[in-house]
């Protein structure tokens, strides 16, 4: 969510999600066969190109999500990009030429295209945009004035209210009328213009601010009104709004899903997991858009993080061998200070490199989007615990995962419906062999894990 303006401003909030009555949910899943996206935060967009080129391609990742392309609020910090001043490509991170060349460049490689979209509000104060646009709340010549805002300018202050949450303001923010025609219309001619680029999809931020009717009529004014919609609608106990609401124009973030994997490896047994998903009362997983952490939650401490060590790794190869939802992996920099802005302004000259931590590309995390691509459809087989941090599972014939988050060596015989060969350890890239029966012997180390997939053999 936009929670943009200050440090103080991060903190989650959230609503439960409950069935609603309302219309058929929408067959909105993940445009393509290969459902992992690599969310390249505040990535330039020409290094985003270089990079679907070079690693998302060959990595068989599906789609890469970039951040808000429009113009925006001038500074450094992050959140300047989630203050929109205009409709105009002309944000930090590169110009509509550099934009339609990063999308054909994907497209080349292979890789889909998801846009970070921020419709439900405008910035908090006045000045010139990063295209040289000039503003002040309420005011944005050629796009809004005051009567395209909502009556409530004060801060959104009851989460327990349906119309406080949908009508005022998130963090001071000048909150657009959503139920209002002519913005509709201005919001649907800025995500088709975006379409007439290329984009195959967007994440909706801040999705729960605005009346899932009015997402409903938006969409249904886009030259393509099944395009692939990803609403960010925080859950949280007891609020009015509730995620389950926007099932019908797309997939939903499940946030409970990483706000629980943390607990699970900070806290508790990785045993608990066999069953991770609806039982736990998610959303369908079919309609569910999942992740270890986002550029909000890491920076809140809701969700684990790069600073997480060998927790966060394994829970990202948990996620991408588990088959719940469509996984979202995080791929940002380093930060001390909560609003820091992208490193190079968000040049990503190489990874590893100023700061860039590009999860995406560690070989634990990328190694298993071609093991999830591979078991997709496979049923889980043969799951096997110790009755606390270490697990193993079967994905059909397919794939087979062995997680050892015990602080000592795991030595034994594993289970893994695999046809008889010498695989390699996707993790490491070690050989291991499997008989006959589909049985193999190996050792785990302590915080690590194994991977096994057909069509990967030494």
């Amino acid at each position: 969510m936009a929670r943009k303006l200050v440090a103080a401003a991060l903190a989650l909030v959230a609503g439960a999600a409950v069935a609603v009555t309302g219309p058929a949910p929408a067959q909105a899943a993940p445009p393509g066969v290969k459902d992992v996206t690599a969310v390249l935060f505040e990535w330039k967009f020409s290094s985003v190109a270089k990079e679907c080129t070079h690693v998302l391609g060959p990595a068989g990742y599906g789609l890469v999500q970039v951040s808000p392309p429009q113009e925006h609020i001038q500074g450094t910090q992050w959140w300047t990009s989630y203050q929109p001043v205009s409709y105009k490509i002309a944000g930090r991170l590169g110009s509509r030429t550099d934009f339609q060349n990063m999308v054909n460049a994907c497209h080349t490689a292979g890789v889909k295209v998801i846009v970070d979209s921020v419709i439900n509000h405008m910035s908090a104060g006045s000045g010139t945009g990063t295209g040289g646009s000039s503003y002040s709340k309420y005011a944005y010549p050629g796009v809004y004035s005051t009567p395209d805002f909502d009556n409530c300018t004060s801060q959104i202050s009851n989460y327990q209210d349906r119309w406080n949450v949908q009508n005022c303001e998130l963090v001071g923010l000048a909150d657009l009328d959503t139920g209002e025609d002519y913005v509709r219309g201005r919001i649907a001619a800025y995500l088709n213009d975006l379409l007439s680029l290329g984009v195959d999809g967007f994440r909706i931020d801040a999705s729960k601010h605005m009346a899932s009717a009015d997402l409903d009529n938006i969409k249904s004014r886009l030259s393509n009104p099944n395009i692939y919609w990803k609403h960010e609608a925080i859950h949280g106990a007891g609020e009015a709004v509730q995620p389950s609401e926007y099932l019908g124009s797309g997939d939903v973030q499940e946030f409970r899903y990483a706000y629980d994997l943390k607990r699970v490896f900070n806290n508790e047994r990785l045993a608990y997991l066999n069953n991770f998903g609806e039982s736990w009362g998610y959303m369908s997983s079919g309609k569910s858009s999942v992740f270890v952490d986002n550029h909000d939650t890491e920076r809140n401490g809701s969700t684990l993080n790069y600073k997480s060590g060998a927790d966060y790794t394994l829970a990202n190869v948990f996620m991408l061998a588990w088959p719940y939802g469509s996984p979202d992996i995080h791929s940002g920099y380093e930060w001390s200070n909560i609003d820091a802005g992208p490193p190079n302004g968000g040049t990503v000259n190489a990874c590893w490199q100023d700061g860039w931590k590009c999860q995406h590309a560690w070989q634990e995390i990328k190694t298993m989007v071609a093991f999830r691509n591979t078991t997709r459809g496979q049923a889980v087989v043969n799951w096997w615990d110790n009755g606390y941090q270490a697990i193993a599972f079967g994905r059909g014939t397919k794939g087979y995962v062995v997680i050892n988050h015990e602080s000592y060596g795991i030595n034994r015989s594993f289970d893994s419906q695999l046809p008889a060969g010498n695989y390699r350890n996707l993790q490491n890239g070690a050989c291991v062999a499997v008989n006959s029966n589909g049985d193999f012997t190996a050792t785990i180390a302590p915080r690590t894990a194994l991977a096994l997939r057909a069509g990967a053999t030494c």
